[in-house]
């Protein structure tokens, strides 16, 4: 068996968890996987796996044998795609993550489209309001909102969105409409953790920093329970325009306090450069950067 078909079976068995899920995974048996596995440890000389009767565990040495070998297997697809030339079609498995609502709003009808137009790929989408550490994940693109690190990926910015501060209108005009960000204290808040991680919120006036302590009335994780709670008329928000984009639509809520935004936040698409441009990555890169450059709620 060549060594790159034993990185295949070993990295099939760690991403189903076991040799059973690998097999299936491979349309192979299970026993000519444990054999493969066994066949790579032997070859190594190292010990890839923990078994039991119940799950499989990486061994130190696994877990860094797995990250090199999802590498290889990577760039292995890449030089295929290379040979068939740059016009192949799409093919193969595709795993693209985003935060769990820009996801469902904006990432998921472009995936809808995508398949439709190369039903030869198979997308496993990975909505999550946390950053995956795409190498460790196996993932090839991901969609980021916020200032990036640097990093190995191509970044490619497609749009913005703002940090707005918002109330129902019947929730202002109980309250009255804050004209200054040292106004919210007096004003019952919503903090929606997933933006305002602290009790506090942090504004711009004549380009210096301006920041306002605050005693909420209610702390949530989830944005979308944040903004229902507002347009309930329970208090004051802040969360990402995009986030509240129908709503403002709708008049369900109005935004306050505009001309002390801080800037936007950027949004990217992040993947893997490689010496050579997969078809399917370039395809749906291409495809999703025209859809959300289109979005005007994002730009």
């Amino acid at each position: 068996m060549s060594r790159l078909h034993l990185m295949s079976v070993y990295v099939a068995v760690v991403d189903a968890e076991g040799f059973a899920g690998g097999a299936r995974k491979l349309h192979m048996s299970p026993p000519a996987v444990t054999r493969a596995v066994a066949a790579l440890e032997e070859r190594l000389g190292v010990k890839l796996l923990n078994r039991t009767t119940r799950y499989v565990r990486m061994t130190e040495a696994g877990q860094k044998y797995y990250e090199d070998a999802k590498r290889i297997i990577a760039l292995a697809d890449e030089a295929d795609d290379a040979a068939l030339g740059i016009n192949a079609e799409p093919r193969g498995q595709l795993t693209v993550t985003a935060p769990v609502l820009f996801g469902r709003m904006y990432v998921m009808p472009g995936i809808v489209e995508y398949l439709r137009r190369y039903p030869a790929v198979e997308v496993n989408a990975l909505f999550v309001d946390r950053v995956v550490n795409m190498l460790e994940e196996g993932v090839d693109m991901a969609i980021r909102i916020g200032d990036l690190p640097d990093s190995s990926y191509r970044a490619l910015r497609v749009g913005a969105v703002r940090r707005v501060v918002c109330a129902s209108p019947d929730y202002l005009a109980a309250r009255g409409i804050p004209q200054t960000p040292e106004d919210l204290p007096a004003h019952d808040i919503i903090l929606a953790r997933g933006v305002n991680p602290a009790n506090e919120m942090r504004f711009v006036r004549d380009g210096q920093p301006v920041t306002v302590k605050l005693q909420p009335l209610l702390s949530i994780s989830d944005n979308n329970s944040a903004a229902y709670a507002a347009m309930a008329g329970l208090g004051i928000t802040r969360l990402l325009s995009y986030q509240i984009a129908e709503p403002l639509q709708t008049g369900k809520l109005k935004i306050v306090l505009s001309e002390f935004e801080s800037p936007p936040v950027p949004i990217h698409i992040l993947h893997r450069e490689g010496r050579h441009s997969s078809a399917k990555i370039r395809s749906f890169v291409d495809m999703m950067a025209e859809r959300l450059r289109a979005e005007l709620s994002l730009n």
